[in-house]
C-alpha cells in the first residue's frame, strides 16, 4: 500500500526531481504529493537556521504538522572555496531576497572573475529531513558532490547554478541527463542514504492502517 509523502517545497524544480529520485533509490512505495495538492500553496517556513539540517528540519516538521502526513524536506546549497565556504545556506537568495537563479549566477561569476581555475573548487550538498506529523523526531541523509566552479556557463538542461557547476570530466551539471544527475547528484546521494528511514516509516504506517 502507497502511503502519502508530502514534499515540502514550493519549488516545482525539485518537486519534479523528487518523483525521479524515489523511483531510482527508494525501494518502498509512496504517493508524493506537492503543497499545492493539499491546500497549501501559499505555506511558507522562514529558514533562518545556522545549518541545513536545521532547515530542512524545520520545514519538514512545519509541513508536516499543517498537512497532517510525513513530510520530506530539503536544504541545500552550493560551498565555493574561494568564497570561504559561501554562499552555503544562502545559495538561493546569493544576489539579493528576490533574486533569481540567473541573477545568482551572474553575481557568483562576478565575485570569482579574477579566481583562476586551480582555485574555483567547489561542492552541492544537501541535507534531507524526514517528519512524521505532530512529533519531534527527525530522521536526516546528507549527499555531496564534489567539483568547481567553471569560468562560464554551459548546458541547458538542471537549475539553479545547475550551469556554472563542473564535474571531474569537466561536463557540467547541466548537460547531464535526467538518469545520470539522478544518479551522482548531491540530492540523489541525500536520497539514497535516507532511503532507509523510508523504508521504516513506511512500516510504521503499515502496523497502523
Amino acid at each position: 500500500m502507497a502511503h502519502r509523502l508530502l514534499i515540502a517545497t514550493g519549488n516545482p524544480g525539485k518537486i519534479r526531481e523528487f518523483r525521479a529520485l524515489f523511483d531510482a533509490h527508494v525501494e518502498s512505495e509512496w504517493e508524493l504529493v506537492a503543497p499545492a495538492d493539499v491546500g497549501l500553496k501559499d505555506f511558507t517556513v522562514v529558514e533562518d537556521g545556522d545549518t541545513y539540517a536545521e532547515n530542512a528540519g524545520r520545514k519538514a516538521r512545519s509541513y508536516a504538522n499543517a498537512a497532517g502526513l510525513p513530510a520530506l524536506a530539503d536544504d541545500s546549497g552550493i560551498e565555493v572555496d574561494a568564497l570561504d565556504g559561501a554562499p552555503g545556506l544562502y545559495s538561493a537568495r546569493y544576489a539579493g531576497e528576490d533574486s533569481d537563479d540567473a541573477a545568482n549566477r551572474a553575481k557568483m561569476l562576478r565575485e570569482l572573475a579574477d579566481v583562476p581555475a586551480e582555485r574555483r573548487a567547489a561542492r552541492f550538498r544537501c541535507v534531507i529531513a524526514l517528519a512524521f506529523p505532530y512529533t519531534t523526531n527527525l530522521r536526516l541523509g546528507e549527499g555531496v558532490v564534489e567539483g568547481s566552479i567553471a569560468m562560464d556557463e554551459r548546458g541547458d538542461l538542471g537549475f539553479g547554478y545547475d550551469p556554472l557547476f563542473a564535474l571531474s570530466d569537466g561536463r557540467r551539471m547541466a548537460e547531464l541527463d535526467v538518469d545520470e544527475k539522478n544518479r551522482i547528484s548531491h540530492r540523489a546521494r541525500a536520497l539514497a542514504n535516507a532511503a532507509w528511514a523510508l523504508d521504516a516509516m513506511s512500516k510504521t504506517l503499515d502496523k497502523s492502517t
